[in-house]
């Protein structure tokens, strides 16, 4: 089992090189994050964007573009078409936002004609390495579906499920988070937490320990746990947290990072290739270790 998220560049540069393609490259922090992980081995980078923007921060992040695919695309949405093009055309391996918006890359990621849909729900899976816990921590969703009804639900679950396999975690444990831990018919969430779970108990849902609902203390802290009197393999050992909507998930995400000390590293599940799609608030390291994650699951 991976225990920090350095360990995922380790393992990253010990496979082949993956080709990169960022839609939008103007973005300095995600320029930095390139960098890095093609001066480490990890990646092959496809810049694609406003060649100007991309050869300004180049020059002052010291980062040699000469010997790259380089394409000069001023507008974001043609910038993030083409991208998505040439990962379904097998040119590229993954998929990375620079300088444009979550909708209008994701818009390019879902047309139907150029987009990568491979039939599977797409949702976010952030992997985070906090101070305060004792193992890597995987919240989902955070960026992607608004308010997920139960199949949708199940989808997240296998979405994130998958990563934590490719990290050598061969049955995570997960809880599905809300307000309270009881089953109560007025909340939805916790009735499709019950549902969930049972159907991880009757092995509808393989590869993974489902219990829910519980609050966020008891799923991270044991003796949270145990002073409420809840009896589960999961709780206060949590490896994956599926909250609610994304309203949660992303105030998660983000007290997480900003709040709680915790570095993070972040992909789109379900698509034809791995997207990193981080926040533009996210550091330059953040975004390298989700390329890491990235040519880890690719």
């Amino acid at each position: 089992m991976v225990r920090h998220l350095d360990e995922l560049v380790e393992i990253a540069k010990s496979k082949r090189t993956r080709k990169l393609v960022l839609a939008a490259a103007g973005d300095e922090d995600a320029m930095l994050a390139v960098k890095n992980a093609t001066e480490n081995g990890i990646i092959e980078p496809i810049l694609i964007g406003d060649m100007q923007k991309i050869t300004a921060i180049a020059k002052r992040i010291d980062f040699d573009i000469s010997k790259f695919e380089t394409y000069n695309e001023e507008d974001k949405v043609a910038a993030s078409t083409r991208a998505c093009i040439m990962i379904k055309e097998g040119k590229a391996e993954i998929l990375m936002k620079g300088a444009v918006g979550t909708g209008t890359l994701m818009k390019a990621v879902l047309n139907k004609e150029d987009g990568l849909r491979s039939g599977d729900t797409l949702s976010h899976m952030a992997v985070f390495e906090s101070p305060y816990y004792h193992k890597l921590l995987g919240v989902t969703d955070a960026a992607m579906n608004v308010s997920p009804d139960l199949e949708t639900k199940i989808a997240i679950i296998k979405n994130a499920v998958e990563v934590f396999h490719k990290l050598d975690c061969p049955n995570p444990k997960v809880a599905i988070v809300g307000s309270v831990e009881t089953v109560n018919p007025r909340m939805e969430a916790t009735m499709h937490a019950a549902t969930i779970s049972m159907m991880n108990y009757r092995k509808q849902i393989r590869g993974c320990i489902i219990d829910g609902p519980l609050a966020i203390d008891n799923a991270v802290s044991r003796k949270s746990a145990e002073l409420k009197d809840i009896t589960s393999d999961v709780a206060g050992d949590t490896d994956i947290i599926i909250a609610p909507d994304i309203d949660s998930g992303n105030i998660l995400y983000k007290t997480l990072n900003f709040l709680g000390g915790a570095v993070s590293a972040a992909v789109i599940m379900g698509a034809m290739a791995p997207i990193v799609l981080t926040s533009r608030s996210d550091s330059d390291r953040s975004k390298f270790l989700s390329i890491a994650l990235a040519a880890n699951i690719g």
